[in-house]
């Protein structure tokens, strides 16, 4: 018996021998990033998906509720120019605060606000492609885009029942016969080139920008159907503060420029 050959055989069948069936047999070593188990695979990919459909919902959720707080309650707007420097400045955020007359109250002498002009400062309103204006109006609500061509901001002069007279004999605005100290007025400005006497019909304004050389306002359209006067109800809301720039941040600062005015009324003659 060839115990020898049995023992050589024996060996072979625990594998090749050293350099023996290289190029016919190959050892696999699994890649971790190549050969993933399908199932394994699968349930990465789907709750990879689901994550991502989490974060779109949540985004469209928060910008949904950023328009509606914007609607309702504090919007922002972008200064597009410098009619109401040096009080506002062009590329200024402010934030205006829409409850301000929600309750009863309404727009009095000397708050800036924000308000819609068609029928006063526009007559009609500007035609305009509706997926732009869609884009425009979500983009304007946020403060990222310019308002609208029909939105203006303004100082608020006269209020329902005011007498308001340019100018007295120092060039001051009147309003029911006392003079008014413009403090707010851009230092290069007088209070008025234009003449005018006028009085403010009932739940309508006059409005009038700090910049008086660089602002259309109720002076400008005297003429027209509404008389220059701004429905009350056309009043988006008061600018109470200013968002943006950083060096600016903080509450619009209230005058006292119409503290001693007699009421309404007092001064028709």
């Amino acid at each position: 018996m060839d115990t020898e050959a049995q023992h050589t055989e024996r060996d072979r069948s625990f594998g090749p021998a050293d350099g023996e069936g290289e190029g016919s047999r190959s050892t696999h070593v699994p890649d971790p990033k190549t050969d993933r188990d399908p199932e394994t695979a699968e349930g990465t990919e789907t709750a990879g998906g689901t994550r991502w459909r989490r974060v779109a919902l949540l985004g469209v959720f928060c910008t949904v509720a950023l328009l509606l707080f914007s609607a309702f309650v504090l919007q922002p707007f972008l200064i597009p120019s410098g009619s109401m420097e040096p009080t506002l400045r062009v590329g200024d955020r402010l934030l205006v605060n829409k409850l301000a007359y929600r309750f009863g109250s309404e727009p009095q002498r000397g708050d800036v606000v924000v308000f819609d002009g068609v029928g006063s400062f526009v007559q009609e309103t500007p035609g305009e492609n509706p997926v732009t204006a869609l884009l425009r109006g979500a983009g304007s609500s946020l403060g990222l885009a310019e308002p609208a061509e029909t939105d203006f901001v303004k100082r608020v002069v006269g209020v329902g029942g005011d007498r308001v007279v340019c100018c007295d004999k120092r060039g001051r605005v009147q309003v029911n016969g006392g003079p008014v100290d413009e403090e707010y007025l851009h230092p290069d400005d007088r209070p008025s080139q234009v003449a005018f006497d006028i009085v403010v019909p009932a739940g309508r304004l006059w409005m009038m920008g700090d910049h008086r050389s660089r602002s259309r306002d109720s002076r400008d359209h005297l003429g027209g159907p509404g008389g220059g006067m701004v429905p009350v109800d056309r009043v988006i809301g008061r600018v109470d503060w200013l968002g943006w720039p950083l060096g600016r941040i903080g509450p619009l600062q209230d005058t006292g420029a119409f503290t001693g005015v007699r009421p309404a009324g007092a001064d028709h003659g």
